[in-house]
């Protein structure tokens, strides 16, 4: 039994230490008060939607605590964003929880769902729907997302388009969207295209490189009254492992929502001082002048966010799929998210050390980054009991 502990014990230290597994971000300060976000400057998300709503929103993912969402929701906060996979549904399940008694009517919900590798499709993506629902025990949601898309079929997936079409026929969803994490201006062009679509959430912050070919993809995709939610505006939250340079939040905020073709952002704000900082942000887009410096010196060196380029895909001989690898260390390193980390691993369905039998590697990353050293990095969370994550 000692030698089971100590093994448990010893697992857990190692993984802190070797993975920086921070322990859980929502310990949160006790404040009385906190700024009100009713009096932001709104948008409208998209003329397909209607929706007016301030140019700020809450992403739950990192959020453990039902406090941090009630002082979001009290100080006027209406967009809520959340997804099957966050803390193993467990978010879901907390957003359930703190708005059984609230009015329908005062907040908005949106859940994504991640197509499935195998089986049938639109079978197996209404089932994760239906588990969504019942985690948060509401008779519909207000955008659901097809979660994580990158390639311009993806899009246009038949199978896909029909379930969420029926859904938002049968009331169970008011508006249909998808979210891109890379290939972005393909993936909203394409959705401009084809013409399901009220709502795209999209990565979008100061770092992106591709930013000549993405800013009209989403002025055309606002043009054609779609919803543009932005994500990933901190840009990985630190520029190094270490955490010695945080990323200028305020900042990185400012400059998502200059371009008023951002309807809403999410920033994950997980405690009281994170909320407050966002709001403030929000609510005087002008930069400040440390602001102007951050922004001007941080785009002169590399950061734990990935450009999602795929240039990597043609360079690695086994076609790891590198991209997600490095979205799961950012999540880790940058966002203290070991958890979301681990599930972003495991739907890769990696086996073992997947840079095996590999001497040297041959992938060059425009963005600086040592991929084999972040690829065993990271790869090591599919070790892990998730149990330790939380």
């Amino acid at each position: 039994m000692n030698e089971q502990v100590n093994r448990r014990n010893f697992l857990r230290m190692s993984v802190a230490a070797g993975a920086a597994l921070a322990l859980s971000p929502t310990q949160i300060h006790a404040k009385k008060n906190v700024m009100s976000a009713a009096n932001l400057p709104k948008r409208t998300l998209g003329s397909r939607t209607g929706i007016e709503l301030p140019i700020l929103s809450m992403g739950v993912m990192n959020a453990d605590n039902p406090s941090v969402v009630r002082a979001a929701y009290n100080s006027g906060i209406v967009l809520f964003d959340t997804a099957n996979g966050y803390q193993n549904g467990r978010n879901e399940e907390m957003l359930g929880e703190f708005f059984a008694d609230k009015p329908r009517e005062s907040f908005l919900i949106a859940t994504k769902v991640r197509a499935p590798r195998e089986g049938n499709l639109a079978e197996r993506f209404l089932e994760s729907f239906e588990t969504s629902m019942k985690r948060l025990k509401m008779s519909y949601v207000d955008i659901f997302y097809y979660w994580a898309l990158d390639k311009a079929e993806q899009v246009n997936n038949a199978q896909i388009l029909e379930v969420l079409d029926k859904l938002k026929k049968d009331g169970r969803i008011k508006h249909i969207g998808l979210s891109t994490h890379s290939n972005e201006p393909a993936v909203i062009n394409a959705a401009v295209d084809n013409g399901h679509y009220d709502v795209i959430l999209t990565t979008y912050n100061y770092n992106q490189k591709i930013h000549d070919e993405l800013k009209p993809a989403i002025e055309r995709a606002a043009k054609a009254g779609i919803g543009i939610v932005a994500m990933k505006t901190m840009a990985g939250g630190f520029l190094d492992k270490e955490k010695t340079k945080k990323v200028n939040t305020s900042a990185a905020l400012k400059w998502v929502l200059q371009n008023e073709n951002i309807h809403t952002a999410i920033p994950g704000f997980s405690s009281f001082d994170m909320l407050e900082e966002s709001i403030n942000a929000a609510s005087n887009l002008s930069f400040s002048d440390e602001e102007k410096t951050f922004l001007a010196a941080a785009n002169q060196e590399p950061s734990l966010y990935c450009q999602g380029c795929n240039t990597c895909l043609k360079q690695c001989v086994k076609g790891l799929p590198i991209a997600p690898l490095m979205r799961a260390y950012m999540y880790n390193y940058g966002y203290h998210n070991p958890a979301l980390a681990k599930s972003t691993i495991d739907e890769l369905a990696l086996t073992g050390d997947p840079c095996s039998g590999c001497t040297e590697c041959n992938v060059k990353c425009v963005a600086g980054f040592q991929v084999a050293q972040k690829v065993k990095d990271i790869t090591r969370l599919q070790y892990v009991p998730q149990e330790f994550l939380v």
